[in-house]
């Protein structure tokens, strides 16, 4: 690799498995039905041309001083991904201040090879902080799209303010992604955060949109092996929307469970049979080395996805890795959520977090959480909305008010982690979440038993999914209907929960001063509808120094 900076690239090892069925894909060059192994997982214009940039370009991880710039070169037809068939390929990058590429300020080389699947990372420095940049990539003869990013303010700098898409739980087979082409709209993202489940894991038909597949999976199969999951992730990013908002803002990604499979923890999954499946340990493997692959994100401590990125003096942003460490879930909401031998972050990671908050001089903390923080009890639903509620957030059918896969499951780590924030005096705390499929404006409480008696040790903002079904889709009911009636129930037993949206789906916009943290919810017309609409629905902030969340009634 040649540089006028410095930059790195990874070459990972390959599996190969074939899927075995037809399917319809999109890509901003084309859209055809393909036939054959492995053509579900590109666009027709693999057919004709190579080289070719058929996955789109895209960035990630904003520092100070640089960038991570990606992208997936199909260099012959036949090097489809998860194929380990292909040439190496040397491709060409460059970092303009234009979009027209006068002024370029950085240019390289990188080679992809069939090792890691033709994927290319470039991680350039010697940017100026808060700063928009434009990049491509080139390929023999070739061109990729041109597309934008921005660095993040100097560590040092009084940063006025700062503006984020959120969004969570993209199912392919569930709907399109119509929130990302909204934020893509916007223009005026910093960066956008993906809390997990960019991908999933199912077999095409298991989860779907109210039971009906709207676009099906390749493979077909459930992805276990590392061409499974190389195939799954290249299915994803020729999605068109998906695509255009890579191209606007670079993003800041962590894995939930999906990008493994259904309720994963170290030693397993829910979705997850040993044996028949393979051994798990091979599984994660592959389902993280193509993750890296396929992601502009920086693999961080221990190889996971558990890293901070500075914002000035305004923000720094912790990410964190909830499924790499974590203890086994809790089969019911017995004691055993209680014992402090079980953990969800692991020692080392609960300990950096700890530090990290301590240790800050920002404005604001936030944190990328994959799983709600807040304490979660259902009260007295009725037995028609119970199970469904049960079988979204994995409760006990026989009642009992607790998700154990997300923190009420690990109750010793959060109360640490919240006597931490308490003990030391650690304001401005916000979680960031996803995972849930609903939409959350909650107060972290101590002891939410005595709330609002007790603290709030801190605030948090869960956005609902992209695409994967939520209450309403559960119980097939039209959109709002389940709401209407949970909500109230749910407020009700959870006296720290200011609002709560169970059925729709959408995205969010955080918006930072040094004054407030604001969130923004956005909902979809239609997750099925390619051309869905989106519309503003409500805004909740939390104000510097009150640890307590309330409502505003105009967005950012």
């Amino acid at each position: 690799m040649t540089s006028r900076y410095r930059s790195s690239t990874s070459s990972e090892g390959v599996n190969s498995l074939s899927p075995r069925r037809r399917t319809v894909v999109k890509a901003a060059a084309a859209t055809a039905v393909l036939a054959g192994p492995l053509a579900a997982a590109l666009p027709a214009k693999a057919a004709a041309d190579a080289p070719a940039f058929l996955h789109g370009v895209a960035s990630g991880d904003p520092l100070p001083d640089g960038i991570l710039l990606w992208t997936r070169v199909t260099p012959v037809p036949e090097a489809t991904p998860g194929s380990g068939l292909g040439p190496d390929t040397e491709v060409g990058w460059v970092v303009a201040e234009d979009r027209a590429f006068t002024s370029i300020v950085a240019e390289g080389t990188v080679t992809a090879t069939a090792a890691s699947d033709h994927t290319v990372k470039a991680d350039i420095r010697g940017l100026r902080p808060g700063t928009d940049y434009w990049f491509r990539f080139s390929a023999g003869g070739a061109d990729s799209p041109a597309a934008r990013t921005r660095t993040a303010p100097a560590a040092d700098a009084a940063v006025s303010g700062l503006r984020f898409g959120v969004v969570s739980c993209a199912n392919w087979e569930a709907g399109h992604f119509a929130a990302y082409r909204h934020l893509a709209a916007r223009g005026d993202l910093d960066a956008w955060l993906h809390l997990g489940d960019y991908v999933y894991e199912y077999a095409s038909g298991e989860y779907a949109a109210r039971g009906e597949v709207v676009r099906p999976h390749a493979p077909a199969n459930e992805t276990v092996t590392l061409a499974d999951y190389r195939i799954r992730h290249a299915q994803y990013k020729t999605d068109p929307d998906l695509q255009a908002l890579h191209l606007k803002a670079p993003v800041i990604a962590i894995w939930d469970d999906h990008e493994f499979a259904d309720n994963a923890w170290s030693g397993g999954a829910v979705n997850h049979t040993e044996g028949a499946e393979g051994a798990w340990a091979a599984r994660q493997a592959a389902a993280k080395q193509a993750y890296f692959e396929w992601m502009p994100v920086r693999p961080a401590v221990a190889g996971t996805t558990y890293r901070r990125l500075r914002f000035g003096r305004l923000a720094d942003l912790s990410l964190l890795d909830l499924r790499s460490f974590r203890s086994q879930q809790a089969a019911t909401a017995s004691g055993s959520v209680d014992d402090p031998d079980r953990t969800l972050t692991g020692r080392a990671q609960l300990d950096w977090l700890k530090a990290g908050l301590a240790a800050s001089d920002t404005t604001w903390r936030l944190v990328g959480n994959s799983v709600m923080i807040s304490p979660f009890a259902v009260g007295s639903l009725s037995a028609d909305l119970l199970e469904p509620l049960a079988e979204l957030l994995g409760l006990p059918r026989e009642g009992i008010a607790l998700n154990t896969d997300q923190w009420d499951g690990y109750t010793d780590d959060r109360r640490e982690l919240l006597a931490h924030l308490r003990a030391h005096g650690i304001r401005n705390t916000v979680f960031l979440t996803g995972d849930i499929h609903m939409a959350w404006a909650n107060d972290v409480p101590v002891d939410a038993g005595t709330y609002p008696l007790s603290p709030s040790a801190a605030t948090e903002f869960v956005v609902t999914s992209v695409t994967s079904d939520n209450l309403d889709d559960i119980v097939k009911v039209p959109q709002g209907t389940v709401s209407a009636v949970a909500a109230p129930v749910i407020r009700a037993a959870n006296r720290h929960v200011h609002w709560v949206d169970t059925d729709r789906h959408g995205y969010g916009v955080l918006d930072i001063t040094a004054d407030r943290a604001q969130m923004d919810f956005y909902v979809l017309s239609d997750r099925t509808d390619p051309d869905a609409t989106a519309r503003w629905v409500r805004s909740y902030r939390t104000r510097s120094g009150t640890q307590k969340v309330e409502r505003t009634y105009d967005p950012v």
